[in-house]
């Protein structure tokens, strides 16, 4: 019995132990986010980084989600690409580190991994609003305005009132000569932004 007691006494402070060490890791990991957050708003990116890489774990998701950022606003696109990577590859269902990954791929001009990246955002989350969004953006840049019409529909149903939904659906609707479609549609969105400058010239082209 005497050795019993002993034994839970001994389990109960190794566990206070662990549960004190985890703690006093914790606070160390927040105090670095702390400290990177204001070096970021004081415009010192390298010392945000800094700050971030002596606590760094490569098993850390919001580590290496937080260093992505960081590295592409340093303009450090390959280190970038690699720490955004590192988030996927521990939350392959999360959409966050794709829509991160974007980053330096454009700032790369890597477009064909841009678009890709957006269809398996896409798979995740099909209403996804911003990728949805961009997926059209990419097609009509390419004038494939009849691919871009289903993203940019999909925008407009998930939100009949946005003003760049509608726009871009208008625009979309005129280059494929939907003319009476484009016109309502550029005459909605004036309603969200009244001098709004892409609604306005697409009603001029249309009434001139």
């Amino acid at each position: 019995m005497e050795f019993l007691k002993r034994f839970l006494l001994l389990s109960f402070a190794f566990v206070t132990f662990v549960a004190s060490a985890q703690k006093a890791e914790y606070e160390k990991l927040k105090k670095a986010f702390e400290k990177s957050y204001q070096k970021e708003i004081d415009g010192d990116i390298s010392a945000a980084i800094e700050e971030l890489m002596q606590v760094y774990s490569e098993d850390s998701y919001e580590l290496n989600l937080r260093l992505g950022w960081l590295n592409y606003s340093q303009g450090l696109f390959v280190k970038s690409k690699s720490y955004y990577q590192k988030a996927i590859d521990m939350h392959p269902f999360a959409v966050e580190p794709k829509f991160g990954l974007v980053y330096p791929e454009v700032a790369i001009g890597n477009w064909e991994t841009v678009r890709k990246l957006y269809e398996e955002i896409l798979k995740i989350a099909p209403n996804n609003s911003q990728a949805l969004y961009q997926m059209g953006m990419i097609y009509y840049g390419r004038q494939e305005y009849q691919a871009a019409l289903g993203f940019f529909e999909k925008v407009v149903n998930l939100y009949p009132f946005d003003y760049d939904g509608l726009v871009m659906l208008g625009w979309t609707n005129f280059q494929l000569k939907k003319i009476r479609e484009a016109n309502v549609l550029f005459y909605k969105a004036l309603l969200n932004k009244p001098n709004g400058s892409s609604a306005l010239e697409g009603i001029r082209l249309i009434e001139q």
